[in-house]
């Protein structure tokens, strides 16, 4: 999949570490879900099979499966302005469920959690703008975000 890099010059204030911003796209598949109880292709579903994302340091793209993804959000009803996480999934070879309930410093349900720890989305509603974006973080700390019509 092709990938386009700014050409624009970034601020002086950022300093040495931040010369680049991070360029990539998820990878997933669309897919209408049946037997849901609504009207046939109103129900939607994404699985994420991974992630593409720019290396500035190589001029690489480096490609991960599900295994590098630490955490992938949807947007189920992107107005094109900004993000809202409507659905927030992790998933990961270490233990996320370990280190989530760490970061809130509460306990979580393991059978909630079974929803959250999923390359495949829970089902949602057709957008009426026909718009979703999803936006994947790697384990690296690299965000990208792409929008997809539906």
């Amino acid at each position: 999949m092709p990938l386009s890099i700014d050409p624009r010059p970034l601020p002086d204030k950022l300093g040495a570490g931040n010369l680049f911003v991070i360029f990539g796209e998820p990878d997933i598949d669309i897919q209408p879900v049946d037997g849901s109880g609504a009207p046939e292709g109103q129900q939607l579903e994404v699985r994420i099979k991974g992630v593409d994302v720019f290396d500035p340091s190589t001029g690489e793209v480096r490609s991960d499966n599900a295994d590098g993804i630490a955490c992938w959000f949807i947007d189920t009803d992107y107005n094109g302005e900004s993000f809202f996480v409507r659905h927030a999934y992790f998933l990961g070879t270490s233990d996320p469920y370990k280190s989530l309930k760490s970061s809130l410093r509460s306990e979580i349900s393991e059978e909630a959690w079974e929803t959250l720890y999923s390359d495949t989305s829970r089902p949602f509603s057709r957008p009426a703008n026909g718009r979703i974006a999803v936006k994947v973080i790697n384990h690296l700390g690299d965000e990208v975000m792409k929008v997809f019509r539906v």
